[in-house]
């Protein structure tokens, strides 16, 4: 694990523009310890907790739409949550549910992914598949590493 994170801040820090929210990198899954790819039992996308329909998770639940004051592209707490890249684009924003669900939304305020609150650092499409791990830094930071196809989610 230590390994991983330094390896994040490596490819952050080389990278970053001097103002930065958090980072969204690619990441190359055959290089993920087991801890923190798909085939580790907490990270499996069939784990209940997991699912997208679970609770939580829901695109039904009011507090994953954009539509809730929290998750809108024009609430200005969102403007402090910006999802980035290495050259600094705007990829889109995050927002963490009273239950403790962080979701990821593009810059018009489409959901794109979600990490449940408990149980796994993993991240999930909307659809339920696997697509990426958070790495949480130090401080409330924290780094997105994603899969090309999830990332390729903030362009659509």
């Amino acid at each position: 694990m230590p390994r991983l994170t330094a390896l994040f801040t490596a490819l952050v820090l080389s990278a970053m523009p001097a103002i930065a929210d958090t980072p969204l990198i690619i990441l190359d899954r055959t290089q993920l310890p087991f801890d923190l790819g798909p085939g580790h039992p907490a990270n499996n996308p069939a784990r209940p907790s997991n699912s997208p329909n679970a609770s939580w998770n829901s695109a039904g639940n009011t507090a994953n739409s954009s539509s809730t004051w929290e998750n809108r592209p024009s609430n200005p707490a969102n403007e402090k949550r910006l999802i980035i890249t290495a050259d600094g684009s705007v990829l889109g924003y995050y927002a963490t549910n009273a239950g403790g669900v962080l979701n990821l939304f593009d810059v018009n305020g489409r959901r794109i992914a979600y990490r449940p609150a408990k149980g796994t650092r993993s991240l999930y499409t909307i659809g339920g598949e696997w697509c990426g791990t958070v790495d949480d830094g130090r401080g409330g930071e924290f780094v997105l590493a994603v899969t090309r196809g999830c990332a390729a989610g903030f362009g659509r």
